[in-house]
Parts: C-alpha cells; sequence; structure tokens
C-alpha cells in the first residue's frame, strides 16, 4: 500500500515514471483518462496506426491539445509533453520509456509489440489477453530472463481475480473457484457484429456517440472473452478450466459459496480447483437477483471447524454447510485503474499478476457449419466463438487457438460447437508468431510426447 508514497518520491527527484501506450481505443483512453492527473507519470508516447483516432482519443478524455504536441519521442522526453505517432516499434525501442502498455486487443500485433518492448529492456503491461492467451508464458519466461516485469493489467478482470485468489492463499485459505460475473445467456453464444448491440440494449445513438467496436463488444457477448479471460487466469493461478469449458451458471453474491463449490458437497463444479463465470442471467432472460455481473470472486473453503465457526462470528456469505465461503470485488474499472500496474512494475519490480504456465487454452469453436474455404475472422467475428479449456485438452485435440484464427481458410468442413483444429485451416501468415505459440506448445507437451513428435 505504498505505491503513491513511491511515485511521490520520483515526482520530487524530477524523475517522472515514463510510460509509452500503443492502441488508443477505448481501454487507452480510459487510460489516458487518468493518466494526465496522476502526478510524477508521464506519458511520453502514444502508438496508433490511426494518429487521428489517437488524437480524438486525448481530445475526448480531456486532454489540452498543447499537451500531446510534442513533435518527436525525444522532444517529449525533454518537455514533459506527448508524442502521438503511429510507429509502436519506434515507442517500445525509445529510450526514454520504462513501461509499455499494450492495448491493441490484436493478439499477432499484441505478441510483437511485447517482444519489442521486452528486447528493449523495457516492462510490459499486457491490457491485450488476446495476445497473452495465445503466447503469454512465453513471454513472461522472455521477461524474466531480460530482468523486466510482464504484467496484466490491473482493472481488467484477471489481473484482480489473481489478486483475490493470492489473497485468499496467503490467508491459508484452500481455494474452491475463482471467476468473474457476466451478462450472458446460451442464445449469446451465437451473436455477431450485427446482432451485438441488441444484447446490450443500447441504441444505435447511444453507440454512435461512444468509441465503440462491434467485434470487440462481440467478443464479450458471445462469451469469447470469457473464456481469454479465464484461461489467462488459469495460467496465472494454476487453477484449471473444466474439461468441457465454462458452464456460465447462474448466480447471484448470496449464492456464490453454494454455486462454486464441488458437485460432491451439492454445487455445481465438477470438483475443486477450476474457474468459471457466474451469469447474470438465467438461460430464459430473467436477471439474476444480486448478481456480480460488473466484478470477480473467489470461494474457498474452511481449512477447520475453528476457522468455520469464525467464518459465522463475522458476518462471511457462506454455503449451508458452512465450510464454502466467498470474497468478491463488485466492480472493475477498466483503464481507469491500469496505473496500478505500470507503478508496481517500475517501482517494485512486481506485476499485478502474470502468465506462469500454459495450463489452460482458449480455442476456436464453430458458430455455425461451416465449409472448407470459408475465412475465420477471430474474436467477436461471424464464424467463431472461444472455449475455455485444459491445455492438456487442447494439445491432444490440436485446437487451433483463437489467436491464431484470424483471417485463415479452413481446408476442411466444420460442424457447429465442434472445436476447430489446426489441421482443419492454412495457417500461412504471421509465421513468427505461429511459430513462438508453437515453441510454448512443445514446451508444455509431456518429454517422451516430444521424442516422438
Amino acid at each position: 500500500m505504498n505505491l503513491h508514497a513511491l511515485l511521490a518520491q520520483r515526482a520530487a527527484s524530477g524523475k517522472p515514471v515514463r510510460v509509452g501506450l500503443i492502441g488508443a481505443g477505448k481501454f487507452g483512453s480510459m487510460v489516458l483518462a487518468q493518466a494526465q492527473r496522476i502526478e510524477g507519470m508521464h506519458v511520453v508516447g502514444v502508438a496508433d496506426l490511426n494518429v487521428g483516432r489517437a488524437r480524438a482519443s486525448l481530445a475526448r478524455v480531456g486532454w489540452p491539445e498543447e499537451r500531446y504536441g510534442a513533435t518527436s519521442l525525444a522532444d517529449a522526453f525533454k518537455t514533459g509533453k506527448t508524442c502521438v505517432l503511429d510507429d509502436a516499434n519506434a515507442l517500445a525501442a525509445f529510450d526514454g520509456v520504462e513501461c509499455i502498455i499494450e492495448a491493441t486487443g490484436h493478439p499477432i500485433a499484441g505478441v510483437r509489440h511485447a517482444l519489442a518492448a521486452i528486447d528493449a529492456g523495457k516492462h510490459v503491461v499486457m491490457v491485450n489477453v488476446e495476445a497473452d492467451v495465445l503466447c503469454g508464458p512465453l513471454l513472461a519466461e522472455r521477461a524474466r530472463q531480460k530482468g523486466v516485469v510482464y504484467s496484466m493489467a490491473y482493472g481488467d478482470q484477471p489481473a484482480i481475480i489473481c489478486e483475490l485468489v493470492d489473497w485468499a492463499r496467503s490467508c491459508g485459505f484452500e481455494i474452491t473457484s475463482a471467476g468473474k460475473g457476466m451478462n450472458f445467456e446460451p442464445r449469446y453464444r451465437y451473436s455477431t457484429p450485427d446482432t451485438v448491440w441488441g444484447f446490450f440494449g443500447w441504441t444505435e445513438e447511444e453507440v454512435a456517440k461512444g468509441d465503440f467496436n462491434p467485434k470487440m463488444y462481440n467478443s464479450f457477448t458471445d462469451g469469447t472473452k470469457a473464456a481469454i479471460e479465464m484461461a489467462a487466469v488459469a495460467n496465472g493461478t494454476g487453477l484449471d478450466c473444466p474439461d468441457d469449458g465454462l458452464a456460465f451458471p447462474p448466480t447471484g453474491l448470496h449464492d456464490l459459496a453454494r454455486v462454486f463449490r464441488p458437485v460432491s458437497d451439492g454445487g455445481r463444479l465438477p470438483r475443486s480447483g477450476l474457474v468459471d463465470i457466474a451469469a447474470s442471467q438465467e438461460p430464459d432472460g430473467r436477471e439474476v437477483f444480486n448478481n456480480i455481473r460488473y466484478g470477480v470472486f473467489v470461494t474457498f473453503k474452511a481449512t477447520s471447524e475453528y476457522t468455520k465457526a469464525c467464518f459465522k462470528q463475522y458476518g462471511l456469505l457462506t454455503d449451508p454447510s458452512g465450510w464454502y465461503g466467498s470474497m468478491w470485488r463488485p466492480f472493475h474499472m477498466i483503464g481507469l485503474e491500469t496505473s496500478i500496474s505500470v507503478l508496481s512494475a517500475v517501482l517494485r519490480h512486481e506485476p499485478t499478476g502474470c502468465s506462469k504456465e500454459f495450463r489452460g487454452d482458449a480455442v476456436a469453436t464453430a458458430k455455425r457449419d461451416l465449409k472448407p474455404g470459408e475465412m475465420l475472422d477471430g474474436e467477436g467475428g461471424y464464424a467463431v466463438w472461444a472455449n475455455a479449456i485444459p491445455a492438456s485438452k487442447s494439445l491432444a485435440l490440436r485446437g487451433l487457438p483463437i489467436g491464431l484464427a484470424h483471417n485463415v481458410k479452413l481446408k476442411r468442413p466444420v460442424a457447429r460447437d465442434q472445436i476447430v483444429s489446426i489441421d482443419d485451416v492454412e495457417l500461412e501468415a504471421d509465421l513468427d508468431v505461429v511459430a513462438l505459440r508453437r515453441q510454448m506448445e512443445d514446451a508444455a507437451r509431456p518429454k517422451a510426447e516430444r521424442s516422438a513428435a
């Protein structure tokens, strides 16, 4: 609880924490909204392929135009202003930046940007969970070897879930489950960019006024983002994805401990130690009472009769047996909180969550019957949704990671709700990232299997 004090020391010494932001979409805009008000933190550069969009984002969140009028990164470093540019690699390589925030949301670009930043000796705050699930454990190891921090982004749900899991373990509790709330009904699974706004209940006028990307928001709706985030949590905590993917049981706060406990004790989990989602909608569309739609949670088990009695004495919400309890955070504030990750990386040399092992995967799954010759269009598109399954199962099935399901052509038919295999598609582009992914997969396979291959 000393980040602000540490930052104040840096500010007083005339050495602000210098940051580069890649991607000026919704998340990046939220980062910028707060960054201008944090004394001692200097956004040296904002890189986006669309410089006009980046400038519009800065203006939208209230930056005076003169503050982002630096003519170069060197000028920004000297004057304390911000440079807007279209070259992410130049930003990652600039010596005057200590930490890169990768917020493009594009898995292929995100992997490349992270590697460039790590190789240049920069800390990386990986907002881009899509890239993290694709190659995160490998990127984290590369960062460790370079002596820099690779971190999940605080404010996004995976980092906050990891924090809750760490809290529970540090208290000595047995973790039963961890996850987040989400507005989900089974029919949402087949949403497309054409239908998504109806599920959010927004009018065309409301959408037109905001900086909303229909594919991104559709990935929230169809469960893809949930799969990606829960696979990231599995990789960061050692918990597992369910064998058959996320179940999305509808659950309110008062029932978290009852539902997210093992079936053997009356819950909905096949076993303890799993990630999953607490849906805020019943399958028929009714809203769950006291839901945790915007929050995150962890459920855990008392270690003794004495601890169980303490749960009751201090008002913890438990299951009927009193053995299982829950803790939650009702909201997450996305990019408005991401400075916590930046300051933790730079001032403490500590990540706010980090992929440690390839334990969970998010694999492309057909939204409809797909035919040979069709093109897959990635997260939130028309063709596939992502399913969160154990990495061991993904490897056995040769599942196509959702991060590689962009603009690839099918060679074979794939039935609706079937996992797409790497053997079903033509992987002819982005071979550098494909090679990194295969390196991570090979490291995760048993030694005997690697030798046979």
